[in-house]
């Protein structure tokens, strides 16, 4: 009996240390997990203020040598990361392949892809790759306690959304064929897809300029257009506003199940809603 509890005591206590690294990194109730999403919350924005500087040539002269010097401290530091999440998660492969995973890996990659691809005439496709670094302002989401009552917010009214969103084609499409018959060719009006492109930049009162009506009836319309945008412009703020107070009457905690790092589940659940497997 005290060689199968010898043999045991390490399982044990490597799935003690896995669980405990999983409320460090995915969770958010205990101090170390809330420090350590503070913590790499400022490096995120550090990383994307270095790539920013970067960017700028008079900067990159003077300060070249100590931004590639932080942007590989960064690297290194959310490899590190990267490697820490998918040793506590409950299935790695699950983790790498959902989406903040994703952004993890193209948070790194392109740092590591600049040693592979030679200098001299790829320095162009090297500075390109370096843009895809600013990926790491998106692992900001995951941080963020409200980011899930917005998504669940946008998910319930995206069937009235879709709604709201035909019937403004329908408008443009109605008004854009309107102006084609109304305006002439000379005015810009060339097609009925041009006139469209011209009623949904003045519906969105965005108005650049290039296409204007000149008849007075085509001018008449363009105002109707213009009044219509300014009301149809608040329609979706106030359907998303809507399910954002009723978001708020769904109990959620930061509890994390360990197998697919799925937080928000109520104080009384015994069991993921995700996946099935047993909270901790």
């Amino acid at each position: 009996m005290r060689n199968i509890n010898s043999v045991r005591k390490p399982d044990s206590d490597h799935a003690a240390w896995r669980h405990a690294l999983h409320e460090v990194i995915f969770g958010t109730e205990t101090p170390a997990g809330k420090m350590f999403d503070l913590l790499l919350i400022y490096s995120i924005v550090a990383s994307v203020l270095v790539v920013m500087l970067d960017s700028v040539s008079s900067i990159r002269a003077v300060y070249g040598g100590l931004l590639y010097g932080f942007e590989w401290f960064f690297t290194i530091l959310f490899l590190v990361e990267y490697f820490l999440r998918l040793l506590s998660a409950g299935s790695p492969f699950r983790y790498a392949i959902s989406f903040f995973g994703v952004i993890d890996l193209l948070a790194i990659v392109p740092t590591f892809l600049g040693l592979v691809i030679p200098a001299g005439r790829y320095l162009t496709v090297i500075r390109i790759l370096r843009v895809l670094r600013i990926f790491r302002i998106l692992k900001l989401a995951q941080y963020l306690g409200e980011s899930r009552q917005l998504l669940m917010a946008l998910r319930a009214s995206r069937r009235k959304i879709t709604v709201f969103l035909f019937a403004v084609m329908v408008l443009v499409v109605f008004f854009g064929s309107l102006m084609y018959v109304v305006e002439d060719v000379e005015h810009g009006f060339t097609s009925i897809p041009r006139s469209i492109y011209w009623a949904i930049v003045t519906l969105t009162t965005v108005g650049y300029g290039d296409i204007s009506p000149h008849t007075s009836f085509g001018q008449f319309l363009a105002a109707i257009i213009m009044i219509l945008g300014y009301g149809i412009i608040a329609v979706p703020t106030g359907i998303v506003t809507v399910e954002l107070n009723r978001s708020h009457d769904v109990r959620e905690t930061g509890r994390v199940c360990v197998q697919c790092n799925a937080d928000g589940h109520d104080n009384d659940a015994a069991y993921c809603k995700y996946c099935g497997s047993r909270l901790s």
